[in-house]
C-alpha cells in the first residue's frame, strides 16, 4: 500500500465514504486512540463516521426498554440477533444519539445509503424492525459519532494521524471487535512494531 500517494490523493480531494479510517499509533485524541472508524458520509463541507471497534456497557435489549421500544417482559424474548447485538460507543459527539449502520435488505425512508450495499438508519423504526427479527441481515448499532469540519479529516490524514482503505461488510459487521484494529493491520500487510507515530516530510 503506498500511504504517500494516498496522502496525494486526500490532499487532492479525493472522498472516503466507505472507507475505514485507522488511527494511527500516535493518535493524541484518547477519543480515537487505536480506533477504526467507519465513514459515513465525506464532502468539501466535512466528515461523519462511527467508530465500530468501542463497546458501550449498555446492552441492546436494556436500550429498547429505555427508548419505549419493548417493554421489559419482551426483551428476555427477543430473537437471538437482537439480543446479542452489541451497543457500540460510536464516537464523541452527541452520544446519546444512536445510529444503525446495516445492510441494504432493510430500507427505509429515513435511511441514507453509504455504499452500494451498505446504509445508514438512525430513526426508531429500524430498532423496532431489529426487536421483531424483521430488521437486515447485519447491523451494527451506535451511540454517538466522528465529525470533522470542513479541511478537517484531510489535515489529519496528511499530518499521519488517520490510516485509510476501503471497507468489507466482513470487517464492518464480524463480532471480533476487540481485536479488529490489529486484524484490519494485519489484512493490509502492516506491522505494528513499523508504523511510525511521527509525519514524514519530504
Amino acid at each position: 500500500m503506498d500511504i504517500l500517494r494516498q496522502k496525494k490523493d486526500i490532499a487532492q480531494g479525493g472522498f472516503l465514504d466507505d472507507q475505514f479510517l485507522i488511527a494511527m499509533p500516535g493518535m493524541q485524541d484518547e477519543n480515537f486512540a487505536r480506533a477504526v472508524i467507519y465513514v459515513c458520509a465525506h464532502s468539501e463541507e466535512g466528515a461523519m463516521g462511527i467508530v465500530i471497534n468501542r463497546v458501550q456497557p449498555l446492552r441492546f435489549p436494556d436500550l429498547l426498554v429505555q427508548l419505549g421500544v419493548v417493554d421489559e417482559k419482551q426483551a428476555i424474548r427477543l430473537p437471538a440477533p437482537a439480543r446479542d447485538l452489541l451497543v457500540r460507543n460510536g464516537g464523541p459527539v452527541d452520544r446519546s444519539r444512536g445510529f444503525v449502520l446495516h445492510s441494504d435488505d432493510y430500507i427505509v425512508d429515513s435511511s441514507l445509503p453509504v455504499s452500494e450495499d451498505i446504509c445508514l438508519t438512525a430513526t426508531i423504526d429500524i430498532l423496532r424492525a431489529i426487536s421483531k427479527g424483521s430488521g437486515p441481515r447485519h447491523a451494527l448499532m451506535a451511540l454517538g459519532y466522528a465529525g470533522w469540519g470542513a479541511g478537517q479529516l484531510e489535515r489529519e490524514i496528511v499530518d499521519n494521524g488517520w490510516l485509510t482503505c476501503p471497507a468489507s461488510q466482513d470487517m464492518l459487521f464480524d463480532g471480533d471487535i476487540d481485536r479488529k484494529y490489529e486484524r484490519l493491520l494485519m489484512s493490509l500487510g502492516i506491522d505494528m512494531a513499523h508504523l511510525s507515530p511521527y509525519a514524514g516530510h519530504a
